[in-house]
């Protein structure tokens, strides 16, 4: 893949390393684009080196690296795609299913899920999820197509979450700023915890029925649980969640979906949306408890 930029007046006069630097090209990236055997680095047409300097109005063009071949044995493609361009993406990920491999997962996640779409499509990549969510949480997964991409995306994605939790939570939208670690004796369990790192929820209670209640959630920070976390210490845990103090008389699982997601869409650097609908489970829930969905679209 080739991405081209025209050099602005404010950046006239600097390294061509610096520049690539300021487009978003890792430390990382840039090491590679130096070890490739051909050039792959133009400007105005002609080859160039990192340390030459660009002027206002040349043409900056790069050939990314081959994408080596996905390293997760490809699984039948069953997911639903919210969104896609050549750098990005988006997943609709069902509940109970891992985003990468680990000891409980060694397959059906969503990593061999993106393997069998390459193979569908015969193309080959890496997995470059830039978010992740729990097994139990259903919703969206963004992907990064390219090494270019992945930074810039994981820098700038912004995601919204709807959850049902127990109770109604006062006042009906708010903060919660509690760190986070992980509690002691386990690798799984986290708590609030005044030693943790830093964590950030921002809510707003969309409605309030049944003995509980539907909130919209986005984050300052991603800790691992956090949303389960800071619920459950106000008092609120999310339905189903019995790792945190829920009932499972709601529903099997931590009822959490990750709804709406906005990122640049690259490089012109727009904005691109996806959104995800209630899966079956959480919109049953909801009915049952006369809690209404919101329209995202």
């Amino acid at each position: 893949m080739q991405l081209c930029f025209t050099v602005p007046a404010s950046l006239a006069g600097i390294r061509l390393d610096s520049f690539l630097q300021r487009q978003g090209f890792s430390s990382t990236l840039r090491r590679a684009l130096k070890r490739q055997p051909d050039p792959c680095v133009w400007v105005d047409g002609r080859p160039a080196k990192g340390f030459e300097l660009v002027g206002e109005g040349a043409r900056v063009t790069v050939q990314l690296p081959a994408e080596p071949p996905c390293a997760l044995p490809p699984e039948p493609f069953a997911c639903s795609i919210r969104y896609e361009d050549e750098h990005a993406l988006v997943l609709d990920k069902p509940a109970g299913m891992a985003v990468h491999p680990t000891l409980g997962y060694a397959d059906g996640t969503l990593g061999n899920q993106y393997a069998g779409l390459l193979a569908l499509r015969g193309q080959t990549g890496a997995f470059r999820p830039v978010n992740r969510l729990d097994a139990g949480t259903s919703g969206l997964v963004l992907c990064a197509r390219n090494a270019w991409a992945a930074p810039l995306l994981a820098a700038s994605v912004q995601k919204v979450y709807y959850a049902v939790v127990q109770g109604q939570p006062r006042p009906a939208a708010g903060t919660i700023r509690l760190p986070i670690d992980r509690a002691p004796g386990s690798i799984v369990l986290r708590r609030v915890d005044p030693a943790g790192q830093p964590a950030v929820t921002h809510y707003e209670t969309v409605a309030v029925s049944g003995g509980c209640a539907l909130v919209r959630v986005w984050l300052e920070t991603g800790r691992t649980h956090q949303i389960r976390v800071h619920f459950s210490h106000i008092g609120h845990p999310l339905a189903g969640d019995d790792l945190y103090g829920g009932s499972r008389e709601y529903l099997g699982r931590q009822a959490l979906h990750c709804a709406i997601m906005t990122f640049p869409r690259l490089p012109g650097r727009d904005a691109a949306r996806a959104v995800s609908p209630p899966p079956a489970d959480l919109a049953g829930l909801c009915r049952a408890l006369g809690l209404s969905w919101p329209d995202c679209d």
